[in-house]
């Protein structure tokens, strides 16, 4: 009649998850940008807006949802690209590529 209480018994197992659980310190700045990547992320962004932004002048809803559906395409496609030389490359073939289709849209 001298048992331990369920709770007791389950005290060593508690103590064993809680080390468990604090011994792995998580590293706080593993995720962070640079201040370089960060800007460029800036950039990419603002593009993306004034590109989403720029197609409700198309009067067509079909094409107006076509071309939203192709510009966010192409950012998801480069979405993991981290090479900075690469993402400026992106980002100003992006810009000279809209605004040759802004030409076309305001020819409409």
């Amino acid at each position: 009649m001298n048992r331990p209480a369920p709770l007791l018994r389950c005290l060593p197992a508690l103590r064993l998850c809680v080390r468990g659980y604090a011994s792995r310190p998580r590293p706080r700045l593993a995720d962070t940008l640079s201040l370089e990547h960060f800007l460029q992320r800036a950039r990419v962004l603002a593009l993306y807006r004034h590109i989403i932004r720029a197609t409700r002048r198309i009067p067509d809803p079909a094409t107006r949802s076509e071309t939203r559906g192709m510009a966010r395409a192409e950012f998801e496609r480069n979405r993991h690209v981290t090479d900075l030389d690469h993402i400026r490359y992106l980002l100003s073939t992006g810009k000279i590529e809209w605004e040759n289709m802004e030409r076309y849209i305001d020819g409409l």
